[in-house]
């Protein structure tokens, strides 16, 4: 896959005019990640965008006591660390590959020449950060007010809706998160979470296979949201 390719399905990129494309395309560097391997800590200098080529990342903080909280994934052709485009700070979390991770980045300088250039992509920025701080706000509603049965309902909801695979018998997450992984995403234990989805298999909402599920009842797991 070319470069132009990479940002031509990637959500900040999308459907922008070829000439935007090609020059972001050149400013492009290519940096690749082992499974484990952190790209960035919370704290350090914000300077890059990242595009996910392939694998996966997983951006997280720290909480009081240490534990890990994540924020968000990301897959193949999603981006991460915009907010360093706009404003040049610190990052505000950090980030890991969950794979092997194949990813190219574009610097502060250059976005900004692009966006002097091409103000559109200065608003499709914006657009981005707007998406992902609604969905940031959800995720905090979700640890705050809902039990681990409702946290957990909504985290799988939530990696269907940007990570899922619809087929016949429902809908396959396109990830193999550790039970200690998937634990990250709601604040919670391996042995919560290990029986809430006990609980949700039993009852015939998703079905797994290893580190595999697939969502068989989309409306059930979102009734456990609404308790």
């Amino acid at each position: 896959m070319s470069r132009v390719d990479l940002l031509r399905r990637t959500e900040l990129f999308a459907d922008l005019p070829e000439d935007i494309l090609e020059a972001a395309a050149s400013s492009l560097g290519k940096r690749t990640f082992a499974r484990g391997m952190v790209l960035f800590h919370k704290g350090s200098p914000g300077r890059r965008l990242y595009l996910v080529d392939s694998g996966q990342v997983r951006i997280f903080v720290l909480n009081d006591e240490g534990q890990e909280i994540t924020l968000n994934i990301h897959s193949p052709g999603q981006c991460f660390g915009e907010l360093a485009l706009l404003d040049g700070g610190p990052r505000s979390a950090g980030a890991v590959a969950m794979e092997h991770t194949v990813t190219y980045t574009l610097d502060r300088d250059d976005f900004l020449d692009l966006v002097e250039q091409h103000p559109r992509l200065a608003r499709r920025a914006l657009e981005l950060v707007s998406e992902r701080l609604r969905r940031l706000t959800a995720h905090v509603e979700s640890l705050t007010f809902l039990d681990i049965y409702g946290r957990m309902a909504s985290c799988l909801l939530d990696l269907a809706q940007h990570h899922g695979q619809p087929g016949e018998e429902g809908v396959a997450l396109d990830l193999h998160m550790t039970q200690a992984e998937l634990a990250s995403c709601v604040a919670a234990t391996r042995e919560s979470v290990n029986r809430a989805l006990g609980s949700f298999r039993d009852e015939g909402l998703i079905r797994l296979e290893g580190q595999a599920i697939t969502i068989l009842d989309l409306d059930g797991l979102k009734s456990k949201v609404s308790q």
